[in-house]
């Protein structure tokens, strides 16, 4: 069965792409089989999606890749048109991987008179990253990243940054990545706030549709910025050697930046769905 081309998948690849400016190391390898973002210093955003023929010969071809590049943690997604996150799986196994979550990819056309928020500030990607976790003194936030499409954005309340988010505009369609919410922040619609604000930056750049992929957390927030499913990744994970921690897995939701001294990337782009 061919994979199916989700919604939003063209806007990931080229996002991926930007972040890998920002990387040391870093490149995006295409081949029939599947796509995969190689990261050496940022292990959560070693991750490929299959693009055509069966999982277990991308996930061969992608291994390679990863072990050329001395990665030896990262996740391989199977795209599904199933829009139930609770649905069964499309194949049973693929080799050595393991199964891990699930993610839901939804889609929105964007209309006309959405609101921009004063809270709302550009900031860093690795801003962004940190401020999704914990407070962020305003004093503190980074200048915004010089690369085309790509925006990191932080909300600030009472002084700190208490959400964060980017998008990368591709066409005409808007992606969002890694939003976040600091979790005694939560519950206040900041980051239905900070999303908003961000579309209708998109808007004005000229996108007129926006993708993202949602955990189960995060799907209500979405759909009340209009957002539909419209498909899923099924993520299957290396398993990890012995002498790794698992916290570094791709599966872990790491969202801080490697203490590299380097404007590193992002936090996980797996986990696309953030808390309100």
């Amino acid at each position: 069965m061919t994979p199916a081309v989700l919604p939003g998948q063209e806007t990931l690849l080229a996002c991926w792409t930007a972040l890998a400016r920002l990387s040391p190391g870093a490149r995006i390898h295409h081949d029939p089989a599947a796509a995969a973002a190689v990261f050496p210093s940022w292990t959560p955003l070693n991750n490929a999606i299959v693009l055509g023929g069966p999982g277990l010969t991308a996930a061969n071809r992608v291994a390679s890749v990863y072990r050329e590049a001395g990665v030896d943690l990262w996740a391989l997604w199977l795209p599904s048109r199933v829009t139930d996150l609770d649905a069964p799986d499309r194949v049973g196994e693929i080799g050595a991987l393991k199964r891990d979550t699930t993610t839901l990819v939804m889609r929105a056309t964007l209309p006309a008179g959405l609101r921009h928020d004063g809270r709302v500030v550009r900031t860093s990607i690795a801003t962004a990253t940190r401020a999704g976790d914990e407070p962020v003194p305003v004093a503190d936030l980074g200048e915004p990243d010089r690369v085309p499409g790509l925006n990191a954005w932080a909300l600030v309340h009472d002084g700190q940054a208490v959400a964060a988010a980017w998008t990368f505009v591709h066409r005409s369609d808007c992606g969002i990545y890694a939003a976040g919410t600091v979790p005694a922040m939560r519950r206040r619609g900041f980051a239905r706030a900070l999303g908003e604000h961000a579309l209708a930056d998109a808007w004005r750049a000229g996108a007129r549709t926006a993708s993202l992929q949602s955990t189960r957390m995060g799907r209500p927030l979405y759909e009340s910025l209009a957002f539909e499913a419209v498909g899923r990744y099924e993520e299957w994970v290396s398993v990890p050697s012995p002498t790794r921690s698992p916290e570094r897995h791709p599966s872990r939701r790491s969202r801080r930046p490697p203490s590299t001294g380097e404007p590193m990337a992002a936090r996980d782009v797996v986990s696309q769905g953030g808390p309100t």
